[in-house]
């Protein structure tokens, strides 16, 4: 137990109150995971805890109070501490539709999701009421009490015992399992804000692939990404093709193998091929054929990342990658075509195409990389050293006005623009002595 813990705990124990460690940390505590987020439970109401710690925040409706923290190694974090709460009816499937306060630790515990997140720790002991520690040791995700129940309480519950899965390779028991595909429509009374983070979650998980499989086997997938779930069954194989899985299995296997981390990354990788289902067609040679899948693709990923709600930043970048996810590798393209691609996808884009490539090639069952990729990547590393715009030359507007005696207007960027293009053509060096001779003779 960190000090820093056990001497908040100590300061409301002081006070006369019971306090207890609950959820994901007293999980993450008997799995040995770092914990980033420290729960609390309570006998004490809301504002006798703001009363106890001055710079603590209350403004919301369910009595969570954040109390920030230093910890033992001087950084700032925050505790949200609880009172104990009942069990409540939930008519919209999203919020209770009254609060109510609870007596003790036990009311508190049985309303919660999962038995792996209902247990409660008072600094030496462990309440467990639900077997949640023998549900961790054995891997299983289980509804505390009736499933049914609990995920007519709030729907979100749903994804998140699909996360949870993803997240500690863990297996969903059977009646909570069943229980996910009764309910799965109602994942649509959540906001998108929710389930976009939960997706993410899932996706950036270390068993991500397996939780796209499960969000469709329970038809989850078909309310959150319908574009996807209409891919599983667009056949690929084909003369000429290297592709054995459908679209949407392929996509899957996409996302299996690519190596970034990064959300938005592999949640183009996911949808990389989504424009495949409405493209498909077979030529008079009986080859099938996606032509234009990724213009397609594009336009639906814009659609998606509007209903997920993702960050103008995140959309486009989104965008960015599944439109050029078919980006050509060839020893024959010269520094300049190479320059002009890093240009047209944005150099914060080439690492995350390069990863969705990789995925894209392993999940179609063929080696992770080849000579010819590996030494793209090479190149894109070398022409870098050249300059990609005209504020990356060595001399300015001012350089060219002083030179040749000119005010500022057109014609100075003209000159600059005809400068750029001798350096990209590697007619002249990107060095200010020869830029300043090569004005006189653009003069």
């Amino acid at each position: 137990m960190p000090k820093y813990i056990d001497a908040f705990m100590q300061i409301i124990r002081s006070a006369g109150f019971q306090i207890y460690i609950v959820g994901g940390p007293v999980r993450d505590m008997l799995l040995n995971r770092p914990i980033t987020n420290w729960d609390f439970a309570t006998n004490a109401k809301p504002q006798e805890v703001l009363k106890l710690f001055p710079d603590a925040k209350y403004e919301n409706d369910y009595g969570t109070v954040l109390v920030p923290l230093t910890t033992d190694i001087g950084e700032t974090t925050i505790a949200e501490i609880t009172p104990f709460r009942k069990e409540s009816t939930y008519s919209d499937s999203r919020h209770p539709d009254t609060v109510q306060w609870a007596d003790s630790i036990e009311e508190d515990v049985v309303r919660r999701d999962f038995t792996i997140n209902a247990l409660a720790h008072d600094g030496k002991n462990i309440i467990d009421l639900v077997h949640g520690q023998e549900d961790i040791k054995n891997g299983i995700i289980r509804a505390v009490g009736d499933p049914d129940k609990r995920f007519t309480e709030d729907a979100l519950r749903l994804l998140r015992a699909i996360r949870f899965a993803s997240q500690l390779s863990f297996t969903i028991e059977p009646h909570t399992l069943s229980a996910v595909s009764r309910h799965a429509e109602k994942i649509t009374h959540i906001s998108w804000e929710r389930i976009r983070d939960e997706l993410l979650k899932i996706i950036t998980s270390p068993h991500g692939a397996d939780g796209v499989m499960m969000m469709r086997s329970t038809t989850l997938l078909k309310y959150i990404l319908p574009e996807l779930d209409d891919a599983f069954g667009i056949d690929q194989k084909s003369p000429e093709r290297h592709h054995q899985d459908d679209v949407g299995t392929h996509s899957v296997q996409t996302l299996r193998h690519t190596p970034s981390p990064d959300p938005i990354v592999r949640l183009g990788a996911l949808l990389h091929d989504i424009g495949k289902p409405d493209t498909r067609a077979v030529d008079e040679r009986g080859i099938t054929t996606f032509y234009n899948h990724e213009i397609i693709g594009a336009t639906l990923a814009n659609q998606i990342a509007h209903r997920l709600r993702l960050s103008k930043k995140d959309r486009l970048r989104l965008v960015m990658l599944v439109r050029h996810h078919m980006f050509s590798v060839s020893e024959l393209q010269t520094d300049k075509a190479l320059r002009r691609f890093i240009r047209k996808v944005g150099l914060e884009n080439v690492d995350g195409l390069l990863d969705i490539r990789t995925g894209d090639r392993v999940g179609s069952g063929v080696p992770e990389t080849s000579w010819r990729t590996e030494l793209f990547k090479k190149r894109l590393v070398d022409v870098q050293h050249m300059p990609f715009t005209i504020h990356d030359l060595k001399i300015s507007g001012h350089d060219v006005m002083e030179a040749l005696s000119l005010r500022p207007g057109p014609e100075v960027g003209n000159i600059l623009k005809k400068l750029f293009e001798m350096v990209e053509n590697e007619e002249i060096a990107n060095e200010k002595e020869a830029l300043m001779k090569a004005l006189k003779v653009l003069r």
